[in-house]
Formats: structure tokens, C-alpha cells, sequence
């Protein structure tokens, strides 16, 4: 019997909510030493993350040692005209925090801290799961789909990166013709390259 959807995210957020507190934290600092020795990190200077909810690996080390290190941080924002579109703000320790639609705490929408999309970098993806040829599982919404379309179809401007555990990896996903697979997925004990 073939998952659906639905019953890959159901199980797959299952087992990454169980993971125990002190795991969590472990896994996102070697998640972060794993993606910091990656060459397109070390070149990038303004760089998209998001901070982790619903048992998403812990991003706060990550967020962190990109601080400490002089690169700037962007999290993304939903889009309050543009139905299931994102905009990209400026996140320092300073910034003003809301509550979006879905619970995540997001920057405050302020016009002079979004950056186009065209200017970052990299764009890191929550994922629900992953499998063996790149593709992800979201949480339905569309948000990162719609943000990498351009990406996907020209190879050009921010290149995506994945963010996972290693037990979010899964050996075949059921795709739709949106789903845009990513070239490379970081999770605390590997890099999945495509």
C-alpha cells in the first residue's frame, strides 16, 4: 500500500515531535557544523532561514553562528496581499516578533527590512520529509514551492537549501507536478546532493 501525502506528513511530524529536548539540540548544532562546511554558505552573505516549530529541527544554533559570523539573517514572512506568497525581512536579535496564521513567530512586517528575493543568497526549507531524489514534503501550504518556482525552472538567483532530521529521509515520496525538488538537503549527519 502507497502513503499519500497526508500520511507522510502525519507520521514523519510524528517522529520528529517524540524526538527528546536534549536530541533536538544536538541535532541542530551539528546541523550547523554540517552546513557551515558547505562552499556556498561560507560565499553567502545574506541568507533566508526560518525558526523551527512542530518538531523541525532546532535552527536557533545555526542562526546563531551565522550572527557570530557577520552574515546577515532573513526569515521569512507571509505575504499580507499575495495569497500563499512569501516576503523575506531582515532578523537580527532585536526584532520585533508576531504570531502568523499558523502560530509561527514571524518578523514584524516592516517595508524597510524585506529584501527581494532575487538578493539573498540561499533560501533554507523546512520540510516535512525528504526522499532519495531530492523532492520535499511540505506542510501543504504551496510557500516554498511558489518561492523556488523561479529557481527551479532558470538554475537562477538564491539556490535553496534543505534542512532536516536524518529521520525525515525517506526513500520514495508521491510528487505533484508543483513540488520542486531541492539540489541539496543538510541534515546533522549528512549533505543529500542532487
Amino acid at each position: 500500500m502507497t502513503l499519500s501525502r497526508q500520511d507522510f506528513r502525519q507520521a514523519i511530524r510524528l517522529k520528529r515531535n517524540q524526538l527528546p529536548q536534549d536530541f533536538q539540540h544536538q541535532a541542530g548544532l551539528e546541523l550547523a557544523i554540517r552546513f557551515f562546511a558547505l562552499k556556498e554558505v561560507q560565499s553567502a552573505q545574506h541568507i533566508a532561514l526560518y525558526l523551527s516549530a512542530d518538531g523541525e529541527i532546532d535552527t536557533k544554533p545555526l542562526i546563531e553562528r551565522l550572527w557570530q559570523s557577520g552574515k546577515q539573517v532573513y526569515l521569512p514572512v507571509i505575504h499580507p496581499f499575495s495569497k500563499g506568497h512569501l516576503l523575506f525581512l531582515h532578523y537580527t536579535p532585536d526584532s520585533s516578533m508576531v504570531l502568523n496564521k499558523y502560530n509561527i513567530s514571524e518578523p514584524k512586517l516592516e517595508q524597510r527590512k524585506i529584501i527581494p528575493t532575487s538578493s539573498l543568497d540561499l533560501i533554507c526549507t523546512p520540510l516535512v520529509a525528504f526522499d532519495s531524489s531530492g523532492h520535499r514534503l511540505g506542510m501543504g501550504g504551496g510557500y516554498y514551492d511558489r518561492t523556488l518556482e523561479p529557481w527551479f525552472k532558470t538554475k537562477q538567483g538564491p539556490k535553496p537549501l534543505g534542512l532536516a532530521h536524518d529521520c525525515q529521509h525517506v526513500d520514495s515520496l508521491p510528487i505533484e507536478s508543483w513540488d520542486v525538488p531541492l539540489p541539496k538537503i543538510v541534515t546533522p549527519t549528512k549533505i543529500w546532493q542532487w
